[in-house]
């Protein structure tokens, strides 16, 4: 499987989180990673190109900060010129069916806050309804969000470490195999699925297959 992380966060130089996660995905030697500020510093956006590097890949990896409680400016401007009619959706836009995407997101409060007793009142993948309606329109499978809640303490407490480890094992994953989207689609975020099935990345790549459709994997590291 051929997987395409794009990066969207308009200074990542500021950003331990973002900048910590991206040099997983640009180190990982099996993923094509692409900086979209970088690439588009003015938001002039190549669609044809776009459009090219969707193609070429089976799963789409979007990683970026919940701005707003939705995605900075240029990832918006990139959904709404890349994924044209006729290309991504309508009679003869068939090109992305069958792929699938995920997005990986750094929130600034607590997992509790984005609950309907938290002081946000409304859920993370609640507030992701309009993309994962995007998504689905183009015919491309909607896998649930990994997310690093209260990410400006994460390197302190020691979390951004292990969320690391599982954006690795998850990038690896999804290069060895599909995910399975109906089974994932019981858990509201990837976090729950890690937490109830955590995968052992020191398997061989040949059981990559068996590891993703296996009801018991081993996890690299304990969990709180």
């Amino acid at each position: 499987m051929k997987v395409l992380v794009y990066l969207a966060h308009p200074r990542p130089d500021r950003s331990e989180v973002n900048a910590t996660l991206f040099r997983q995905a640009s180190n990982a030697g099996h993923v094509t990673s692409v900086d979209l500020y970088a690439t588009y510093p003015s938001m002039d956006i190549d669609i044809d190109a776009e459009q090219r590097r969707l193609v070429e890949h089976d799963v789409i990896v979007f990683q970026h900060p919940f701005y707003w409680y939705s995605c900075p400016a240029l990832l918006k401007e990139w959904i709404d010129l890349v994924l044209e009619y006729g290309f991504a959706y309508g009679p003869q836009g068939q090109a992305l069916k069958g792929k699938q995407v995920m997005h990986v997101i750094s929130c600034g409060a607590a997992r509790h806050a984005y609950t309907q007793e938290g002081y946000k009142g409304v859920t993370v993948p609640e507030l992701l309804r309009p993309f994962k309606a995007t998504w689905q329109l183009c015919q491309v499978e909607w896998l649930p969000p990994l997310v690093l809640f209260d990410a400006g303490r994460a390197e302190a407490d020691g979390r951004l470490d292990e969320h690391c480890q599982d954006y690795r094992a998850l990038l690896d994953l999804l290069h060895h195999t599909p995910l399975d989207a109906a089974q994932l689609s019981r858990h509201a975020l990837f976090n729950d699925y890690l937490s109830d099935t955590p995968f052992d990345t020191s398997h061989e790549t040949s059981s990559a297959a068996s590891l993703a459709s296996s009801p018991s994997f081993h996890s690299p590291r304990g969990r709180n």
